[in-house]
């Protein structure tokens, strides 16, 4: 696979006013991320609510400006470009579902005049070939025809999120970025999307950053599975193999927290609150809340350690990685 789009040291800090004499305070959201992804493959993000998940899908399409690092793009730097030069050749290169289709899609147009959109924007062909370029991505996306002349408000959750998908679509991206795409969604019609993005990303070869809090869902959907946490990249793991080979206390807390069907799992529940992104904790971020953690742990940020394991590359920052399973056991002070 061929490299696609490359972060490296990526943060991304929000200034909010504060109150009083408080001045002002500094949100770190991303925090040094680098992360490679390759043409062809799908990389899932988990993690809680507040992790940094989003900041880092606006950063990948383009929407959020890093406050440091690189973004490139087929070895173009991104924000080295002109605005115009990022709308041709970046723009039109990466596709964007967003979480809530009711709400990403123009109330006031047809189906048929969102799709066609993109097209219009950037000049692709005339007007006969973009009608003819909407029945293809509508068929594409599994809606009839006959929606075409409906708006946002006559369709369902589900055939919303399929004219977003299709929308997506419509300027052959070579990365989709789905930021949470089923979870505005009802159960029922959750799965036909999801198995609608394994089937487009199949056929058209996409490359494909899938978000999300759900790690069973990341992992049924991905390649590679990174785990986030408090704005910083924790680990980053082969997805078939993830629940066996990950290091980071973390991940594992995350899977123990989903329920199972056929097996059972012995729950690893995190004591406090998640830190505030404007005062993380020093060293190791995560150490507030993890039963392994020590004094060490609260020293420096923790190297990143590489492991090469016979299901692909693991890479994690933690100094008391899981080896085994009695690593999962909390002690009385977890």
């Amino acid at each position: 696979m061929t490299e696609l789009m490359q972060l490296q040291d990526v943060s991304v800090i929000h200034r909010i006013r504060g109150r009083g004499l408080l001045g002002s305070a500094a949100v770190y959201a991303l925090t040094e991320a680098s992360l490679t992804i390759r043409s062809g493959e799908t990389v899932g993000v988990v993690g809680e609510s507040g992790c940094g998940k989003t900041t880092l899908a606006r950063v990948l399409v383009g929407l959020q400006k890093p406050t440091s690092g690189e973004v490139s793009f087929q070895g173009q730097s991104l924000w080295s470009m002109s605005a115009a030069g990022r709308r041709k050749t970046f723009g039109a290169r990466i596709g964007t579902v967003f979480q809530d289709p009711s709400t990403a899609l123009n109330r006031r147009l047809s189906v048929q005049r969102i799709i066609a959109d993109p097209l219009v924007v950037h000049r692709r062909g005339d007007r006969a070939t973009r009608a003819t370029r909407v029945r293809q991505l509508m068929d594409l996306v599994g809606l009839p025809a006959a929606v075409a002349d409906a708006v946002p408000a006559q369709l369902s959750g589900g055939q919303r999120q399929r004219v977003a998908i299709a929308r997506a679509l419509a300027l052959e991206p070579d990365l989709l970025v789905a930021d949470e795409p089923t979870s505005a969604l009802d159960v029922s019609v959750r799965a036909q999307i999801l198995n609608l993005l394994m089937r487009l990303q199949s056929e058209l070869g996409l490359a494909m950053v899938f978000v999300s809090h759900d790690i069973q869902t990341v992992r049924r959907m991905s390649d590679r599975i990174i785990t986030m946490y408090l704005g910083r990249i924790a680990e980053e793991a082969p997805a078939g193999a993830v629940e066996e080979v990950a290091r980071h206390p973390y991940t594992h807390a995350l899977f123990s927290a989903t329920p199972r069907l056929l097996t059972g799992a012995r729950p690893i529940p995190l004591t406090g609150r998640v830190p505030s992104a404007t005062n993380p904790p020093s060293g190791c971020n995560f150490r507030t809340r993890c039963w392994r953690a020590t004094d060490e742990c609260a020293a420096q940020l923790p190297a990143l350690s590489v492991e090469e394991l016979r299901t692909g590359e693991v890479r994690y920052r933690c100094i008391h990685p899981i080896r085994e399973a009695s690593d999962l056991v909390q002690s009385e002070k977890g």
